[in-house]
C-alpha cells in the first residue's frame, strides 16, 4: 500500500476544514462541570496529531494478522468474565454518549429549516456534546480491543469488522478539531446502536440466551444508520452545489470522504445481513 498517497489524500481532505467550531451557551441542556473542559485545546491536539489514528490503523491491521498466526496452533482463550465487563462497559458509555449528544441534534431539527441548519451550520453546538465527541474520538482507539477477543477466542473475523472499525477511527481523528455539523449525527446515531449492540454482547458473553431476531435488528439498526448517513451527505453534495454561502459550515473534501465511507458500510452490511439471515435458508 501507497501510504504516502494515502496520507496526502488525507491531508487534503483535512485542508478542507478551516473553521474551528464555537460552542453556543444553550438552555436545552445541563453542562456538568467536568464536561467543562478547555475543548479548542484539545482540538487543537487531535488536529496536529491526527496521523496517529493512521500509524494506530497501520498497527492494528498488522496486529491482526500477527495475532491470527499466534493463535493458530493454540487453544481459544476463555474470557467470558473480561469480554462481559468490556462489553457492559463500552454498552453504558455509549448509553451516555448518546443521551449526551442526542438533545442538539433534537434541538435544532425542532428550529426553522432544522434539518439543513443540523448539517450545514455550526450554530447550536454545546460544551456538553463537544466533550462527548472529544470522547467518541478517543474511544474508537479503545473499540480496536473488540478485534482482540475475536482473535483470542477464535472466532471468525470477517472484513466489515476490521474495515470499519479503521474507516471510523480515522475518520473522526481527522475530522474531530474542526466539528463537522453532519457530525451531530455520526455521534447520535453510533453512539445509540453501540448501546444497543455491546449489551448485546455482553447478553452472549454471559451465555443468556437472546432472540435471533435481536441480532437482526441490531443488524437493521445499523443498515438504517447507514442510509441515513448517505442520506445527509447527498444532501450535502446538493446544498453546496448550490454555493458556500448556503451551506457554509460543511467542508467539501469532508462530504465525499464520509459519503464514499458511508456507502461502502451500506453495501458490507447489506451482504452481512443478507448472508447472515437469508443466504442459508435460502440454500437449504
Amino acid at each position: 500500500m501507497n501510504f504516502s498517497l494515502v496520507n496526502n489524500t488525507l491531508e487534503h481532505f483535512r485542508d478542507d476544514f478551516t473553521i474551528v467550531a464555537p460552542l453556543s451557551q444553550v438552555s436545552y441542556i445541563k453542562v456538568f462541570d467536568f464536561e467543562s473542559v478547555e475543548i479548542n485545546k484539545h482540538r487543537q491536539w487531535i488536529g496536529e496529531n491526527w496521523y496517529i489514528s493512521i500509524y494506530a490503523a497501520v498497527i492494528y491491521v498488522n496486529l491482526i494478522f500477527i495475532g491470527g498466526h499466534w493463535m493458530k496452533n493454540r487453544q481459544p482463550f476463555q474470557l467470558r468474565r473480561l469480554l462481559t465487563a468490556w462489553n457492559i462497559g463500552l454498552a453504558l458509555f455509549s448509553a451516555i454518549g448518546f443521551f449526551r449528544t442526542a438533545p442538539e441534534v433534537f434541538h435544532i431539527l425542532k428550529q426553522s429549516n432544522g434539518f439543513h441548519q443540523s448539517v450545514c451550520s455550526r450554530d447550536g453546538h454545546n460544551a456538553a456534546t463537544a466533550f462527548w465527541a472529544l470522547l467518541m474520538t478517543w474511544s474508537k482507539l479503545v473499540e480496536l480491543g473488540d478485534t482482540a477477543f475475536i482473535i483470542l477466542k477464535k472466532q471468525p473475523l470477517i472484513f466489515l469488522h476490521w474495515y470499519h472499525h479503521i474507516t471510523v477511527l480515522v475518520y473522526v481523528w481527522a475530522s474531530f478539531e474542526t466539528y463537522e455539523p453532519s457530525l451531530r449525527y455520526f455521534m447520535s446515531m453510533n453512539f445509540f446502536v453501540h448501546a444497543i449492540m455491546y449489551m448485546y454482547y455482553a447478553f452472549k458473553a454471559l451465555r443468556i440466551k437472546v432472540p435471533r431476531n435481536i441480532a437482526m435488528m441490531i443488524t437493521c439498526l445499523q443498515l438504517s444508520q447507514m442510509v441515513i448517513g448517505v442520506y445527509v451527505n447527498l444532501y450535502l453534495l446538493y446544498a453546496k452545489g448550490k454555493g458556500e454561502t448556503f451551506c457554509p459550515d460543511a467542508a467539501s473534501q469532508g462530504i465525499h470522504m464520509a459519503l464514499m465511507m458511508y456507502a461502502s458500510y451500506f453495501g458490507l452490511f447489506a451482504n452481512f445481513f443478507y448472508r447472515s439471515y437469508f443466504g442459508k435458508t435460502k440454500k437449504e
